[in-house]
């Protein structure tokens, strides 16, 4: 694995840029489509979008979660350190039914937005006063700027997953999400692969194309 970083105003500004981009699909959908299945097994576009906000409730957290420890994982290893747990997929069925569970307690999807829209201006003020700083997440320390790129993937992935109605995430955030998987699997991805293309593959949202039996030890990866 190859280590990965990512200075503090880089990463505010590559997260807020695609913050606004997955806002900005969330809403692109109508209600009736939000409940259509999105690229996650067992989601809908609307379970994505609550997952997206719960997530960020707790980011929001995190911004004032300053600790004095030397960061111990960096934007790729945060990852790794989930990866090492490999139960088979039948062990992620409670989560997704608890996500599912929790995107119906909204009386409708509008309401969801709404709740996604109220977070994202929390985050904004968070992120406005967070300073560079190390941060504890997780039971992780890592730098402020490495913590933020990890949810520059989580929105770039998640907006992809809303399918290709949703748009495009940021051309910065790709590149992030690029580099992430790259990092991780300690290969170069074929530089004819766009990166919306290289993050669709390498996390297992398209097969692997003709001529890349070389990647298959080392794809798709979860994240």
């Amino acid at each position: 694995m190859r280590p990965l970083h990512y200075d503090h105003s880089t990463a505010v500004e590559l997260l807020l840029e695609q913050t606004t981009e997955f806002v900005r699909a969330a809403g692109s959908f109508s209600e009736y489509d939000l409940l259509g299945a999105s690229l996650v097994h067992g989601w809908s576009r609307l379970d994505v979008v609550v997952h997206v906000r719960a997530g960020l409730e707790e980011m929001v957290g995190v911004c004032a979660a300053l600790v004095d420890d030397a960061p111990d994982h960096d934007a790729a290893s945060y990852w790794s350190s989930f990866a090492d747990v490999d139960d088979g997929p039948d062990a992620a069925v409670p989560a997704i039914l608890w996500m599912r569970r929790t995107a119906a307690a909204y009386q409708r999807p509008s309401g969801a937005l709404r709740h996604l829209t109220d977070v994202v201006g929390t985050g904004r003020l968070a992120l406005a006063r967070m300073p560079d700083h190390a941060v504890l997440f997780q039971a992780k320390a890592m730098t402020s700027g490495d913590f933020l790129a990890t949810w520059v993937v989580e929105l770039a992935v998640h907006q992809l997953d809303l399918g290709a109605d949703a748009g495009h995430p940021t051309a910065g955030s790709l590149g992030v999400v690029r580099r992430t998987v790259e990092a991780l699997a300690d290969a170069d991805l074929p530089a004819d692969w766009d990166d919306e293309e290289a993050a669709l593959v390498a996390l297992g949202r398209r097969p692997l194309p003709e001529g890349a039996g070389h990647l298959a030890g080392a794809l798709p990866l979860s994240l």
